[in-house]
């Protein structure tokens, strides 16, 4: 009977991992983005993960190429998928910081705005939080001007928005680059 179970895991482990392969194009090898605009998923917490899955797939969060392809997921793909990615190792600052005085000022927005109360004293998310550290810098820029202009919603769209929205250009572009090096 373990054997059988064991067999069943191994099943099961491929098929998350082919439809993961189908993340790869934009996502990256391992959950890890090389590409503009597109969020690196390995290592963001499970809960996030599937909540963005089913806000894509009920068509309140919109991205034209998100929406069809969470269409086709059901409730165990969503679970599986967040378990999988949350299980890879998350990124890392690409390079390091060459912009130390911009860290700077993106920290004392993040201290100023309480970020660090909803994603983490080392913003590394938990549960339904997106962990923002080693995240793509221009991705966290698009993120906060989506918060800002009500584009993006989700479970914490309220608290995003109160937050996003009395943001400086300035800001945003500090605060990207801050979490981004982190």
């Amino acid at each position: 009977m373990l054997v059988e179970m064991a067999g069943i895991a191994n099943a099961a482990d491929e098929t998350i991992k082919e439809k993961a392969a189908e993340c790869t194009p934009c996502h990256g090898e391992a959950g890890i983005s090389g590409t503009e605009n597109i969020p690196s998923l390995a290592g963001q917490p499970d809960p996030f993960l599937q909540w963005q899955l089913v806000f894509f797939r009920s068509g309140s969060r919109k991205n034209e190429v998100m929406q069809p392809m969470a269409e086709q997921l059901n409730n165990e793909d969503v679970r599986n998928l967040g378990a999988y990615f949350a299980s890879l190792t998350p990124p890392k600052a690409s390079s390091p910081d060459d912009n130390p005085d911009l860290s700077k000022k993106g920290a004392e927005a993040a201290a100023g705005r309480r970020c660090a109360s909803c994603h983490g004293d080392t913003f590394a998310g938990a549960k339904a939080v997106a962990r923002l550290a080693g995240q793509r810098e221009e991705y966290l820029v698009k993120a906060l001007h989506d918060y800002k202009s009500s584009l993006r919603v989700g479970g914490g769209v309220a608290a995003m928005a109160d937050v996003a929205y009395p943001l400086s250009e300035e800001e945003i572009t500090a605060l990207a680059h801050y979490l981004a090096h982190l």
